[in-house]
Order: C-alpha cells, then sequence, then structure tokens
C-alpha cells in the first residue's frame, strides 16, 4: 500500500512564506513523477508544481519565480517539498501531494494521493 501525507498548510500573511512536505511510504518500484496540485474553494483541483524522474520540474504560470518543488528519495520514506514564497491570497487551497509510481516490475503506472493540507492567505 502506497501511503502519501502532506504537512505544513497554515495560516500566513500575504507576502510569507511556507514549505509543504510530503512523506511517500509503501511498497513502489519507481516513481516517474511527483507533484504539488491546488484546490482553491470552488475550484477545481490545479496542478502548481512536478518533478519528473530525471529532475525536470515544471510550474504553473501564476507560481513561477515564487514556488519551488524538490523531493528527497534516496530513503526508504520519500519526502516532496514545495517552498511556497511571496505568498498572495490566490495561493489559498488545499494542496494535495501526487506521485506517479509503479508498485512492482510488472504493474502498470498509477496515481497515488495524499489528503492534502490547507493553506490560508491572509491581507
Amino acid at each position: 500500500q502506497v501511503q502519501l501525507v502532506e504537512s505544513g498548510g497554515d495560516l500566513v500573511q500575504a507576502g510569507g512564506s511556507l514549505r509543504l512536505s510530503c512523506i511517500i511510504s509503501g511498497t513502489i518500484r519507481m516513481i516517474h513523477e511527483m507533484g504539488w496540485y491546488l484546490q482553491a474553494p470552488g475550484k477545481q483541483r490545479q496542478a502548481v508544481a512536478s518533478i519528473s524522474i530525471g529532475g525536470t520540474t515544471t510550474y504553473a504560470d501564476s507560481v513561477k519565480g515564487r514556488f519551488s518543488i524538490s523531493r528527497d528519495t534516496a530513503e526508504a520514506e520519500k519526502r516532496l517539498y514545495l517552498q511556497m514564497n511571496s505568498l498572495k491570497p490566490e495561493d489559498a487551497g488545499v494542496y494535495y501531494c501526487k506521485v506517479n509510481a509503479r508498485r512492482g516490475m510488472y504493474d502498470a503506472r498509477a496515481d497515488y494521493w495524499g489528503r492534502g493540507t490547507q493553506v490560508t492567505v491572509a491581507t
């Protein structure tokens, strides 16, 4: 079983910073992509940042230059991070961690999600 647990969400003033973490545990043969998604109130979940198996990062236009995604996959318990700077009210919502991974050598790739962490940005 693959489990993802996010943390780091908080109430922060506009212009402030937060660092989100995601701990990924369980049996995983290979992680192909890791990413962060935001679900703002009344809106659909959307991609914020992702990092590929090769280390290529991708960001939504709205967060470029302010957010930075990184990972630590060296340990058995893998971690994904999102450093968020210069936060704006429109960055608020629930942030979800997702990995696209293969559990066994012959298993199909699948998406695994965490339960999210709440970010609130006060003006």
